[in-house]
């Protein structure tokens, strides 16, 4: 089983948009059972919190079940419980290796990475596009799915 995490600094947008994203596209290949997805925050700021609402209607009017999500926070243990862990930009990436102590493993990277860019998602709790962060988020999952060879 593959074990992916996907974090970003409040887990009520973007981790758990991807995350329920890729759980929506593994069941679409019935390969739900080959993975374990989950997303988490690299911050304190919304523990417990449900999905922000404009990234629940984002899902919904895209088919996507946003599920019943609470955010939670990143721990160390995680490190260990991944195989990999996917930052939603640069400052995620750096607050994750800080809290595991580095990357021996190689484990953690940029989500647009898989799409061939270094930049990051955009946080449409600022930019308040949700649209922007579902597309780049749809580009990035698909080129995810390339690289686990799913045929």
């Amino acid at each position: 089983m593959i074990k992916v995490l996907f974090a970003c600094h409040g887990n009520i947008c973007r981790s758990v948009m991807a995350e329920m994203m890729m759980k929506n596209e593994l069941h679409k290949l019935h390969r739900e059972s080959q993975f374990f997805i989950d997303s988490a925050a690299t911050s304190r700021e919304e523990l417990g919190n449900p999905i922000y609402p404009p990234a629940r209607r984002k899902l919904l009017e895209k088919g996507i079940d946003p599920g019943n999500h609470r955010a939670r926070q990143v721990t160390p243990s995680d490190y260990h419980s991944f195989d990999l862990i996917i930052g939603m930009d640069s400052a995620n990436v750096r607050n994750l290796v800080s809290l595991f102590g580095g990357d021996p493993g190689n484990k953690v990277r940029l989500m647009m990475s898989y799409a061939g860019s270094e930049r990051g998602i955009a946080d449409p709790w600022y930019t308040d596009d949700f649209e922007a962060t579902y597309q780049d988020l749809r580009l990035s999952i698909a080129a995810l799915l390339e690289s686990f060879e799913l045929d």
